[in-house]
């Protein structure tokens, strides 16, 4: 179904050419990453705006992989962002590849060449670099420039044929060494590289740049809007330049650019982000730390969410840093409403009640609990939750000498264990170090549910778990994987700013409900937040998110 169409800047650009029949009202796009590494947070709002836009108006998006650069591009990473787009919600219409058209590209090369547009220069990088001059300084024209036509077709195509050493030669395209805009300055079309490609395999051993490809690619495939984030603005002469020279199977695509995604306290270059994984400072790609597809998901974090958010980011035509509090309201609000809650306990401190009642034989008796799975969501029902003498609550939910206002368990002090009865603290037991073991209580058994029947208050409501029907689990509790705000800014090197206490691996207990949790499912720890299975490893869980809303905190500050 076609989703209502929404106002911007690249869908009031697209309604006008619908309008005015310049593609007969035929909308076609594509997201087209380079095979080189895992996808990250920030694509994911260039694969929204770029489905997104497309569905919108009953158009297509295809999957164009950009694998001109076979040195650092494998099958392992276009498996990845096949399966990423997919787990986000999108379905390309097709899954489509540069290195379809090397042969296309090849011989629009030769017709420029041909025509006097292009031309191979022996120079090598540093000097083609230092000729091309910088913002208020022109540049000065190779001397292979002015090679004759019969020349530059006959080098080229000895490049084609594999003569020549990498590094030795490139194709240029014949524009103006003078122009204001960089990108016009001669631009290198194709370097030699004899590597092996992953797809091609040795049939190549000159690769198209990303420029050259990228329109051409466009063009071939028919699509309308070529939407690209704002790095590429200063390129788009080019790609305009480079269409108007050749004999194109049909109309000629649009390029339009937005900001990219940029959010506080993360990086998204893969550069960094691979050093990251080879230095082993995170565990791999999907090491829920990581900025990437795959660590938010096993984090926990809902596909459904991350597409919100990037829908409420928006297009515009101004960079910017989102706040990463902002998107985790959106993952907080999405899970309120569809995780299951549990108790579990991550600093297990044991409470015995002394006066829990016990059968012929001496064993304490067991009761049931019938506690809702998800508030928000009745049709989730309910589950019995195994109360008994012996239960875990969490540490801090203690204080032998209580501190000005606690109103958790204190000796003397009644409290509320959720659901069930309200408990006072007698005494302790402590080990040798003086460090309390165990709490010994007593409970109000008229007080069954949690309230007493004599309408007295108590000021907190903990969560516990009974000892004898808990499952052990560990828990990946997160911190900021950078403590900047913008990584890098102070120093220039983003590394700098890594948090050395990012991570911490707990060992806790938790009610035998959660002991059915399927792999990667969310529910909420209640009281403490929420939490994923691991995808691989039973009994871990990752810290998705808290239960305090941050971004609302923020909000209200700022009002």
């Amino acid at each position: 179904m076609t989703q209502p169409v929404a106002n911007d800047f690249i869908r009031d650009l697209i309604r006008r050419d619908n309008e005015q029949g310049t593609y007969g009202g035929r909308v076609q796009t594509r997201f087209p990453p380079e095979p080189n590494g895992y996808l990250h947070i920030g694509h994911a709002k260039a694969i929204t705006v770029d489905f997104g836009t497309a569905e919108e108006f009953g158009g297509i998006c295809n999957l164009r992989l950009d694998d001109t650069n076979p040195d650092t591009e494998e099958t392992e990473y276009v498996d990845s962002i096949v399966a990423d787009i997919e787990w986000l919600g999108f379905h390309p219409a097709r899954l489509l590849h540069a290195s379809d058209y090397f042969g296309q590209l090849y011989e629009w090369a030769e017709l420029l060449v041909g025509r006097g547009l292009a031309y191979v220069d022996d120079s090598d990088p540093e000097t083609i670099s230092a000729e091309r001059g910088g913002f208020g300084r022109p540049g000065t024209e190779s001397a292979y420039r002015s090679r004759s036509i019969e020349e530059n077709l006959d080098l080229f195509r000895r490049m084609r044929a594999g003569e020549f050493p990498d590094g030795t030669r490139v194709l240029r395209a014949k524009i103006d060494m003078q122009h204001e805009n960089m990108a016009l300055r001669d631009p290198v079309m194709y370097r030699i590289r004899h590597s092996h490609h992953f797809r091609t395999g040795d049939d190549w051993c000159i690769y198209p740049t990303y420029d050259w490809a990228h329109g051409q690619s466009d063009a071939i495939e028919g699509v309308t809007h070529s939407i690209c984030t704002l790095e590429f603005d200063t390129h788009r002469p080019l790609y305009d330049w480079y269409l108007a020279q050749l004999p194109l199977p049909g109309d000629q695509p649009r390029q339009i650019e937005f900001a990219r995604l940029e959010l506080t306290h993360i990086i998204t270059s893969k550069r960094r982000l691979a050093k990251l994984v080879n230095d082993g400072t995170v565990d791999g790609w999907d090491d829920p730390r990581m900025p990437t597809l795959r660590g938010l998901r096993r984090r926990g974090y809902p596909a459904a969410a991350i597409r919100a958010f990037c829908s409420e980011v928006g297009t515009t035509r101004t960079n910017s840093r989102q706040s990463i509090e902002a998107l985790e309201s959106y993952v907080r609000r999405e899970l309120n409403r569809t995780a299951q809650r549990r108790m579990a306990v991550l600093a297990p401190l044991r409470l015995v009640i002394d006066n829990w009642p016990t059968d012929a034989a001496g064993e304490p008796l067991v009761e049931y609990f019938e506690v809702a799975n998800n508030p928000e969501n009745p049709e989730d029902g309910t589950r019995q939750v195994a109360f008994s003498g012996e239960l875990w609550i969490e540490a801090d939910d203690f204080a032998e000498v209580p501190p000005p206002k606690f109103f958790r368990l204190s000796i003397g002090r009644e409290v509320r264990l959720r659901g069930a009865y309200l408990v006072t603290a007698t005494s302790v037991d402590k080990d040798e170090a003086g460090d309390v073991v165990t709490v010994h209580a007593s409970y109000d058994p008229a007080t069954r549910g949690g309230d007493a029947p004599d309408g007295r208050k108590v000021k907190s409501t903990m969560h516990w778990v009974s000892a004898a029907h808990a499952t052990e689990i560990r828990v990946g509790l997160y911190e900021r994987l950078f403590t900047a705000e913008a990584p890098g800014e102070a120093t220039g090197e983003p590394l700098d700013d890594l948090n050395p206490d990012s991570r911490e691996i707990v060992t806790g207990k938790a009610e035998a409900a959660l002991a059915t949790t399927a792999p990667g499912q969310v529910v909420q720890f209640e009281r403490l937040g929420y939490f994923a299975a691991d995808l691989d490893a039973p009994g871990l869980y990752h810290r998705t998110v808290g239960l305090r809303d941050e971004w609302a905190a923020i909000q209200r500050r700022k009002g």
